[in-house]
């Protein structure tokens, strides 16, 4: 018997994306984005690379961190710091994955 199920992709319903292939567990570098302690207020979010663990601030904080180390290291993919969080964004298609 077969099923008329569409297959699906660790992605979920979005296309596959490559730069989740390789990726190792890391372990996050801070608890908090280190070019945001000495500015005053917080960030919205903290985000956590992927590829080396840098933690920073999101695109929904004023300074976007990540998106600088993403533009100063290529390292593609970020994930939500949060317990339980699966929200990762692919920094090179600018889509979550």
């Amino acid at each position: 018997m077969t099923l008329d199920v569409p297959a699906v992709s660790p992605n979920g319903t979005a296309p596959r994306c490559a730069h989740l292939d390789g990726l190792a567990p890391v372990k996050p570098q801070s608890a908090d984005c280190p070019d945001c302690r000495s500015r005053p207020g917080g960030p919205a979010g903290l985000v956590v690379c992927l590829t080396c663990g840098w933690v920073a601030c999101s695109d929904d904080s004023p300074n976007r961190h990540a998106r600088a180390h993403y533009e100063e290291t290529d390292h593609p993919v970020a994930a939500r710091f949060a317990p339980g969080s699966a929200r990762r964004w692919c920094y090179v298609h600018q889509r979550l994955v």
